[in-house]
């Protein structure tokens, strides 16, 4: 009899928005940090998991051939599929998890990991925690809580704090493939448009998303200051060259 090969898994990375809020014209995924572009700090996270064999990166129809020589460059022996990303994250989700899908539905991949180009200093641990936690259950998302949050009544009036009740979600987040695949192609042919894929798995997927501990070095790079913090990070980490 012959034996299925062992499933793998496939990591999603996002970068086709503008990214210009930073402060420069050029998206900010394709700017150096500490002397490695964000995007390819991002890719290799990923890609030192183990049994995450495919990588998959959105990127804007503008930003392709850059996208194409990055790889090329800096992940030479890596295997990493360039597609247009969509006008919206949800799009730009769908149009990677499509390239994925032969590979999904022949059960080659198990799980798929969704990052945000824009995380590049998520701690290896983080990255375990939740792909163990989806492998588990089926879907996991990284958070963190959020303090000094309180409640707004309609009147804009306070009505009291609600500590370790309100998380933030980081990436990557990761789910089981056939499930999140089925969710996107159910949403395609009703037309919607989830705010992260979370929302779109709890409402096609019949899954319920879990958390695990997420890290305050897991910052999102957004404005220009957020540079000057993840070098100082890198640095004080040890990881700056």
């Amino acid at each position: 009899m012959t034996r299925r090969p062992r499933a793998r898994h496939a990591g999603i990375v996002l970068a086709a928005g503008s990214g210009t809020r930073v402060g420069d014209s050029r998206n900010k995924v394709f700017l150096p940090l500490a002397g490695r572009r964000i995007v390819t700090r991002s890719l290799e996270l990923l890609e030192r998991i183990p049994d995450v064999d495919r990588l998959v990166l959105a990127v804007r129809t503008a930003d392709l051939e850059l996208a194409r020589e990055v790889v090329e460059s800096d992940l030479p022996f890596a295997r990493v599929d360039l597609v247009e990303g969509g006008a919206t994250r949800h799009e730009s989700e769908y149009a990677a998890l499509c390239a994925l899908a032969d590979g999904i539905r022949r059960e080659e991949i198990d799980v798929v990991l969704i990052h945000d180009a824009a995380r590049p200093l998520t701690p290896v641990s983080v990255i375990r925690d939740v792909l163990a936690a989806a492998k588990r259950t089926g879907a996991a998302v990284p958070a963190v809580p959020l303090h000094d949050v309180a409640e707004v009544q309609e009147a804009d009036i306070v009505c009291g704090s609600r500590p370790n009740t309100l998380v933030g979600v980081q990436t990557p987040q990761a789910f089981w493939a056939g499930s999140l695949l089925d969710a996107y192609e159910a949403a395609a042919r009703e037309g919607f448009t989830g705010t992260d894929t979370a929302a779109c798995v709890e409402r096609y997927g019949n899954l319920s998303v879990c958390t695990v501990p997420g890290h305050s070095t897991n910052l999102k790079v957004t404005y220009a200051n957020d540079l000057f913090v993840a070098e100082r990070l890198l640095a004080e980490s040890g990881h700056a060259l």
